[in-house]
């Protein structure tokens, strides 16, 4: 710029040259012009063509206005309408237009705080920017997490959206284990897909091993005791991230991601279709998967995920390709050993005639014939309450698998669920109709009013029911004090200042002129006063 005002002081400067320039910028003409305008009137302008000229004077973003920017979420008019009418109460200077406002918001405050003072940390955190880990090795480093898939699945009859859970090795992007949940995912879960991800026998596949360290973010189901037991016994360092930092595990965040826009979304009953209409709703007549069909699917995805697919960290490998080119060695576990790894442990137990007591149930199992009396340790699978793993509890040495005795039938269990279902809806019903308050709507300010007439009679008879309730939880069965046993009675001291004095019990028969033996009527008297 500096060049072509040099040129245009000595009379030299041609449209060639300006169009040179702004051909080289890839602006106008007429923004070069402007420029040269802005540099003969101010030098310091041709050092930063096309810049503003910052006065010193000029508005700037203060406290006050990033509070009022957080209290309106980012709305620049609302904040203008503030800050003019704490102005016109005298407490600070009038504001600037809002132009002007709009420029000092713009200059002062980056990409990132303008959003994160909109819509708050997580929108801030999307103009942040990230390093990215080193490759490393194979299964220097696993990711763990679940995502429930926007899909609706058939589930004994009912729609529900299943939970996937897996395990990513951050090296290859390969998948090496997921497990898939019906319903809300548990650290059953995290353990079935960690024996999927460590086994690399048929049919898991060659990708497996035993990893060094697996990032998790503090789910309450990878660090309950049971999984960092395991972890802890297969010598594996849990890495437990803070809280609401995914971009610390960005392998599985972009599986989860990857999922979706790859799968999922091309199934029947996929959640997040657009839908026609104003309301979106699911037709009527759409056939849902099976919940074997879905995980079926899935682990076809996952198999092509991992020997067809080609992630371009990978650069034209799939992660099949780059696990078997990756010559670290692996670390493996056989299969009886890492079945015992991943159960939980519930303590010692007698074996007797009645098999092994576990949850105040009885589990048995054919080879208990001549053990009884023995002491075995119960191993077994969260949530599988149906079996448990039994050992001895000397050697450790696996002595075979216990089935509940007395089981009830799929029909039997299915009755269960269906009565507990429907008593819990009605409670729910009930409740939500005894506490449920209706207001009239206002267009002036006033007093909240209740809606809900009673007459009368209804109120009147709703206080006398529930004062009778009152009067009945206060009674006491002591409040009036029994009456004095008869004057010949042996009564003891502590019982006969309780007694309401001068009043005497009724006599109920008249003993016969000769009586009783003396000893059988003092027992009686006893016994009464007693």
């Amino acid at each position: 710029m500096r060049r072509l005002l040099a040129l245009r002081q000595d009379q030299k400067l041609t449209t060639r040259h300006v169009r040179l320039v702004a051909e080289s910028l890839e602006v106008t003409e007429r923004t070069v012009w402007r420029w040269l305008a802005a540099a003969e009137r101010d030098e310091s302008a041709a050092a930063e063509p096309g810049a503003r000229a910052q006065s010193k004077d000029r508005f700037t973003v203060t406290s006050e206005v990033r509070r009022l920017l957080a209290l309106w979420k980012g709305n620049v008019a609302a904040v203008h309408r503030e800050l003019t009418a704490r102005a016109a109460r005298g407490e600070r200077e009038p504001p600037p237009s809002i132009p002007t406002l709009h420029r000092a918001i713009q200059w002062d405050l980056t990409p990132g705080e303008r959003a994160g003072l909109a819509k708050g940390e997580r929108a801030a955190r999307k103009h942040d920017v990230f390093l990215a880990r080193p490759r490393g090795w194979r299964n220097q480093a696993w990711e763990t997490d679940h995502v429930q898939a926007p899909v609706l699945v058939d589930v004994d009859g009912k729609a529900r959206r299943p939970w996937i859970t897996w395990f990513t090795d951050c090296a290859t992007n390969a998948i090496t284990g997921v497990a898939v949940t019906p319903g809300d995912p548990s650290r059953e879960s995290v353990l079935a897909a960690l024996r999927s991800a460590v086994l690399r026998e048929d049919p898991y596949g060659p990708i497996g091993g035993l990893p060094e360290k697996v990032r998790v973010d503090r789910g309450k189901d990878f660090l309950s005791r049971t999984v960092t037991a395991a972890f802890d016994l297969l010598d594996v360092t849990v890495e437990d991230l803070p809280a609401y930092t995914p971009h610390l595990k960005g392998t599985v965040e972009g599986l989860n991601r990857a999922v979706e826009s790859m799968f999922l979304a091309a199934l029947p009953g996929y959640a997040r279709q657009p839908r026609p209409g104003k309301r979106a709703s699911r037709p009527k007549d759409e056939v849902l998967l099976g919940f074997e069909d879905f995980t079926a699917r899935l682990l076809d995805w996952t198999l092509w995920w991992n020997t067809e697919h080609q992630p371009a960290p990978l650069r034209g490998k799939t992660p099949l390709e780059a696990w078997q080119d990756d010559p670290t060695p692996l670390r493996d576990v056989p299969a009886a050993d890492l079945w015992t790894f991943t159960l939980e442990d519930a303590g010692t137990r007698t074996l007797t005639t009645r098999g092994i007591r576990f949850r105040r149930r009885d589990y048995v199992g054919p080879w208990m014939t001549g053990q009884a009396g023995i002491q075995v340790r119960v191993r077994f699978m969260p949530h599988h309450d149906h079996r448990v793993e039994v050992y001895h509890a000397a050697t450790g040495r696996y002595l075979g698998p216990a089935d509940l005795a007395d089981q009830a039938t799929d029909e039997q269990i299915s009755a269960v669920r269906r009565a507990r279902a429907a008593r819990s809806r009605r409670l729910k019903k009930d409740l939500e109709a005894s506490q449920r308050e209706r207001y009239a709507a206002v267009n002036q300010p006033e007093a909240p009013r209740r809606l809900g007439a009673l007459t009368t009679a209804q109120a009147e008879a709703d206080l006398t029911q529930t004062a009778d309730t009152d009067l009945a939880q206060l009674a006491l069965p002591d409040l009036i004090p029994p009456a004095a046993p008869p004057a010949d009675w042996r009564t003891p001291p502590s019982l006969a200042t309780r007694t309401t004095p001068g009043r005497s019990a009724p006599v109920l028969s008249e003993p016969a002129a000769d009586g009783p033996p003396e000893s059988t009527a003092q027992t009686a008297k006893d016994g009464d006063a007693s």
